[in-house]
C-alpha cells in the first residue's frame, strides 16, 4: 500500500477523512486496495477510531466498498455511478452558474482567469493534480459566489467520484478543449449572458461524460 503522510495535528475523522479520500482520487490507492484501519492509523499517526469514522463517510460517498466482517476496500469504478454523478454534477454547475450571475463582479471574473491561466499551464506541463485544483478553483468561484449550500454540499459529495476519472485518464481528457470552454464560460460571465454560461458549462461536464465510455 502507498505510504500516506502522517497526520501532523490531532484533527481526527476530518483529517483523515481528507488525507484518505485524496489518496483514493488522485490514484494512490488503486482501485481494490484493502483498506486496513490499523495499518492506515499507524502511517496517518491516529488511533483507529476517527480512521473507523473516516472509511465509514468514504463508503458513503462511494469510494470505500465495505462488507461487514469481510473487506473494506477501495471501490472499483463503477460506470454508471460515475455517470449519474456526471449529470447531477454538470447540473448542480449549471444552477450555480444562473444564479451567481447577478452577484459576480470584476474581481471574480479575474479569480477565474486567473484559475485559467494556472489550469493551461498545468496541461501543457502535464501536472494532472495542479491542472485538477485549478479547475476547481475555476468552477468554486459560481458556487460560492451563489451562495446555495445544498448545491455547495451536493457537489462536495459527488465531484470527487469524476476526479478519480480524470485522475486514471488524464492523458485522454480533452484537457485543451477545456481551456477554450473556461474562457468561453468567463466571457458569458462577464457579458452577463446567464443562457450562454450554462450552455457552455452543460458541455465542459458533457465532455468529461464522453471518457466514461472507455471505462
Amino acid at each position: 500500500m502507498s505510504a500516506l503522510p502522517r497526520v501532523s495535528r490531532p484533527l481526527l475523522r476530518d483529517e483523515a477523512y481528507e488525507r484518505i479520500r485524496h489518496a483514493i482520487i488522485d490514484g494512490s490507492l488503486v482501485p481494490g486496495t484493502p483498506l486496513r484501519d490499523a495499518d492506515l492509523a499507524e502511517q496517518l499517526g491516529l488511533s483507529r477510531a476517527p480512521v473507523r469514522q473516516a472509511l465509514l463517510r468514504l463508503a458513503e460517498d462511494g469510494l470505500v466498498a465495505s462488507k461487514p466482517q469481510s473487506y473494506t476496500r477501495v471501490a472499483e469504478f463503477v460506470a454508471d455511478d460515475v455517470r449519474d454523478a456526471v449529470r447531477l454534477v454538470r447540473a448542480l454547475h449549471e444552477l450555480a452558474v444562473r444564479e451567481a450571475l447577478p452577484r459576480l463582479g470584476r474581481a471574480h471574473i479575474a479569480e477565474m482567469r486567473t484559475a485559467n491561466e494556472r489550469f493551461a499551464a498545468a496541461v501543457a506541463k502535464g501536472d494532472v493534480g495542479a491542472a485538477i485544483e485549478a479547475d476547481d478553483e475555476l468552477h468554486d468561484v459560481p458556487v460560492r459566489v451563489c451562495d446555495n449550500r445544498a448545491v455547495a454540499v451536493t457537489l462536495g459529495r459527488y465531484t470527487p467520484l469524476l476526479r478519480r476519472v480524470e485522475y486514471a485518464r488524464f492523458s485522454s481528457l480533452p484537457a485543451q478543449r477545456s481551456v477554450k470552454r473556461h474562457d468561453e464560460l468567463i466571457a458569458a460571465l462577464e457579458a452577463g449572458d446567464g443562457a450562454t454560461a450554462a450552455r457552455v458549462t452543460a458541455t465542459i461536464w458533457t465532455d468529461l461524460e464522453a471518457l466514461l465510455e472507455d471505462q
